[in-house]
């Protein structure tokens, strides 16, 4: 397998390119002449490590690991083409703007200095070294070191010697919003931020509208977390299984009265609820994740670790491990096939402890309540209101409502129909 950089041959590099922003094209991430052309010029496989391969540096869909740290776990990424097509389409990056990028992996600086151009300003910050002495590298061998400043320091204050950007774009994942980003963009300036609501995370375009801000686009994603004073981490709750194990409850923005109410919750074995309703096979319903997460009580991730029950029975395999608590007992989410001939599945829950039926019933009826509301959030569905700012609730529409630090992330589904 050919690698990269230095074995590649330029040829081949320009061919993968090539190959990659045609697919970016013929999938919608791509809907302008000017980010067009910035794909086709940037060559990516200078911004990944040594040794990953050619077809991974131009793959759309594959994000690439820069560095990890001590527990292993991911710090510092190239996002996935298609993701980085996505929120500079978000951000309505044009020629001639000024923009701040958080997060510094240097090859979606060099899209937006390829798209801004001349007369455009890039800046991007991140508080560790390491990264931004790796996007200074990486820049300088594409032939974009003098096009971006790179600036090492904590992205929660923003870089105001450069301010009054056109546009600011995160590319971490951050739990809340930074005033000083908001402070630092021009009067009619856009920010996209890969947002954190309860665990679940969407990149969203905001706009001002008065002393709040309102969405225009929302987009499923992932990031790595962001550090510094920005830095969330999760608080963790093991519990106990009788064969030995630990399933782990994962609590981001939830507050239990008493966590030791739950000690004993896995003694005895689950009781299940289904609520009647299905998803086809491959359909995406990742708008009921944030349902949950605004409506469920005690709402959680859920880790199964090896040897228990629940891991073995697979529950927590898929990609949606969540559930909630209520008192001295909590529910797991799970699917079940049906034998519909198009393959489809029906959602239902599994609930643990002395109230082991409640829990569960509490679930199925939040999907139910999602399918009542139409499933899905509409694009300008996502709100954030800065600290002091009164927020006007509807009457008719549901509203989850995420408090920040700084201020408070809302989103408005439509009414029952």
């Amino acid at each position: 397998m050919t690698q990269a950089p230095g074995a590649a041959s330029s040829s081949e590099a320009d061919e993968l390119r090539a190959a990659m922003t045609d697919r970016l094209i013929a999938d919608g991430w791509i809907g302008g002449p000017e980010v067009e052309a910035a794909f086709r010029a940037v060559p990516r496989h200078l911004f990944v490590p040594d040794g990953t391969p050619l077809d991974t540096s131009y793959d759309v869909g594959q994000s690439v690991i820069t560095k990890v740290g001590e527990d292993g776990a991911s710090m510092s990424t190239v996002s996935a083409p298609w993701l980085q097509a996505r929120m500079i389409a978000q951000a309505g990056i044009a020629p001639g703007m000024r923009v701040m990028e958080v997060g510094s992996g240097g090859y979606n600086a060099a899209l937006i200095a390829e798209i801004t151009g001349e007369k455009g300003l890039v800046v991007t910050v991140d508080i560790d070294p390491d990264v931004t002495a790796r996007a200074t590298a990486g820049l300088d061998a594409a032939g974009y070191g003098g096009r971006v400043v790179v600036v090492t320091a904590d992205a929660e204050h923003g870089v105001p010697e450069h301010g009054d950007y056109d546009a600011v774009v995160v590319t971490v994942g951050a739990w809340d919003i930074a005033p000083a980003w908001l402070e630092q963009l021009a009067p009619d300036g856009v920010i996209v931020v890969p947002l954190r609501m309860n665990t679940f995370t969407r990149s969203l375009a905001f706009r001002r509208a008065g002393e709040h801000w309102t969405s225009t686009s929302a987009q499923l994603c992932g990031f790595v977390p962001m550090q510094g004073l920005g830095a969330r981490m999760e608080r963790r709750l093991p519990l106990r299984d009788p064969a030995g194990g630990h399933v782990t409850l994962l609590f981001d923005e939830t507050e239990l009265d008493d966590p030791s109410l739950l000690e004993g919750a896995l003694e005895s074995g689950p009781v299940k609820a289904w609520s009647g309703l299905t998803i086809p096979d491959q359909v995406d319903f990742a708008d009921l994740h944030l349902w949950l997460a605004g409506f469920l009580p005690g709402f959680c991730r859920v880790e199964a670790g090896s040897g228990t029950p629940m891991a073995a029975e697979g529950v927590c395999r898929t990609w949606f491990p969540f559930g909630g608590v209520i008192g001295d007992s909590f529910c797991v989410m799970e699917l079940r096939a049906t034998d519909t001939p198009g393959g489809e599945y029906e959602f239902g829950a599994r609930g643990y402890g002395p109230h082991a039926v409640e829990a569960a019933e509490a679930l199925v009826a939040q999907i139910k309540d999602w399918d009542a509301h139409g499933r899905e959030i509409p694009g300008d569905g996502f709100a954030y209101w800065p600290a002091g700012i009164t927020i006007p609730l509807p009457g008719e529409a549901p509203v989850c409502v995420y408090r920040k630090g700084h201020g408070t992330a809302t989103v408005t589904w439509p009414p029952a129909g």
